[in-house]
């Protein structure tokens, strides 16, 4: 008799304890605030701040590699973190794009990205085309109508970003209201057509020297654009078409636009006046600031006399020494910003 009463109370005991915790569990569920991304006026996700933070927020400052599926096939990229990020406070983010026969590896070390974003408090994520040989090698954007693998398998690198996106947020503390796109040749044609397919997510892109090579565009908003040429260009002509240093294949590359028509498509698409103001001109460069007083986009044009296909204060790389008139990361970062 006592032995079953034991085993009554002890039941009954076991049933209150469940019970406490399931309340404890929906109370917990209630009072963690998680961000939420929602639309603002402009389009643009905001994040809302957080009174707690997730526990699986990445807490410290560091590289990061990260993998994302397309489909059943792997993607990578690369997360640098800067000494500033504490979790607590949102910071800003750039997706960087390399070149045509680049990596995000390559990427991260020859731009002095990282040690921009140290500088400056952003987190910047290097990212990684699609290639059909091992280890990456050789990998490129399907930006349009270029360039090379990645165009001619027709991969779904908007679908990829979006993907490092949500990967991105679900590690780290991001301000979403200030996401940016930028890259080189290749990558910086990706950076147009982000800018085309995902106009409600980025604020503002860039490109350096990667002429716009969408095949169709119609952004869900007006977006700010930065690009950056070398009237030099052997690889992506200033005056339009591939050049001498293109890929020995031309079949891999295109006709390349000219950065006088990607700068009007951006015009018109943005409705910006077609009047610029010469906003910068020192030895071997200029910038030029399209705007409209109807709405607060930019287009921003940077020409740059010498150092061909290069990114313009940066290392030189395969011999070709870069323009020295301007500094790329600067000028890129100060667009980004001072976006309203």
């Amino acid at each position: 008799m006592r032995a079953k009463r034991f085993f009554v109370v002890l039941a009954i005991g076991l049933f209150l304890l469940g019970l406490v915790a399931v309340r404890e569990r929906r109370e917990a569920r209630t009072n963690t605030t998680t961000p939420v991304a929602t639309p603002t006026q402009s389009g643009v996700r905001a994040q809302i701040t957080a009174s707690a933070t997730p526990a699986n927020w990445v807490t410290g400052p560091g590289d990061y590699e990260n993998v994302v599926m397309l489909g059943d096939v792997e993607r990578r990229y690369l997360v640098h973190v800067p000494p500033s990020y504490d979790k607590v406070q949102a910071l800003p983010l750039v997706l960087f794009f390399h070149g045509g026969g680049g990596n995000m590896n390559h990427s991260s070390r020859v731009y002095g990205l990282k040690e921009k974003a140290n500088k400056e408090g952003f987190i910047i994520a290097f990212t990684n085309g699609d290639s059909r040989l091992p280890k990456d090698k050789f990998a490129t954007w399907n930006a349009g109508n270029c360039c090379a693998y990645a165009r001619d398998a027709k991969i779904d690198d908007v679908g990829y970003t979006k993907g490092v996106l949500q990967d991105i947020e679900s590690k780290f503390a991001i301000d979403t209201n200030r996401v940016f796109a930028t890259g080189m040749s290749n990558g910086g044609m990706m950076a147009h057509r982000l800018a085309c397919e995902m106009a409600d997510t980025f604020r503002a892109v860039a490109s350096v020297t990667g002429t716009d090579g969408t095949l169709s565009c119609t952004p869900a908003r007006p977006i700010s654009v930065l690009h950056i040429h070398a009237k030099d260009d052997t690889h992506v002509l200033f005056d339009g078409g591939a050049g001498q240093d293109a890929f020995r294949d031309l079949d891999k590359v295109t006709d390349f636009v000219s950065v006088s028509d990607t700068i009007d498509r951006w015009v018109t698409r943005n409705q910006l006046d077609s009047t610029p103001n010469r906003v910068l001109e020192v030895t071997g460069a200029y910038c030029d600031l399209y705007t409209s007083s109807q709405n607060s986009t930019q287009v921003k044009l940077c020409v740059t006399d010498t150092g061909g296909h290069s990114w313009p204060g940066g290392i030189a790389i395969r011999g070709k020494e870069p323009s020295r008139a301007l500094n790329a990361n600067d000028v890129i970062w100060d667009f980004f910003k001072n976006q309203p």
